[in-house]
């Protein structure tokens, strides 16, 4: 059943602006689930909802994305790790600061940039594996952009 509540939920914050615990418990009661203030307030803490201000003021739950916050941890270790990069054909040479090639290595390959096959870390160098030459220039135009704080 708490599957089935979840799934309503996520669909129906998608669906409409919802502003309290309150709104979204008679929705759900609605839909046909009996569920109290406490529940709702639980199933929020679980989904890890969270609350935006649109534009007209209002506010709304909306589903914090995992894959999201992820990304952008993996983008603030590239970003503090980096120094620069160079390419040599389709190998990509990453220099970082010293002791962080293996941490950033492992960001870039979590983040699976089109085109990038695979890194290999020393200590404050990276070279990476790009599938051919044009793909390179475009691997490092999205470093470039990711690299921008």
């Amino acid at each position: 059943m708490k599957k089935l509540r979840h799934a309503m939920i996520v669909e129906l914050i998608e669906k409409e602006v919802i502003e309290t615990q309150e709104e979204l418990a008679d929705r759900l009661k609605s839909a046909g689930f009996d569920v109290t203030q406490a529940t709702v307030s639980r199933d929020i803490r679980d989904l890890k909802l969270t609350k935006v201000t649109l534009d007209d003021g209002k506010q709304k739950y909306v589903l914090i994305k995992e894959k999201n916050n992820a990304a952008k941890k993996y983008i603030r270790v590239l970003q503090e790790g980096f120094v620069s990069m160079d390419m040599a054909q389709n190998i990509l040479v990453i220099k970082t600061m010293p002791g962080l090639a293996m941490a950033v290595a492992a960001a870039l390959d979590e983040l699976n940039i089109e085109g990038m096959l695979g890194c290999i870390a020393g200590d404050d160098t990276i070279m990476c594996a790009i599938k051919d030459i044009a793909l390179t220039y475009d691997v490092m135009a999205k470093l470039d952009k990711m690299l921008e704080k």
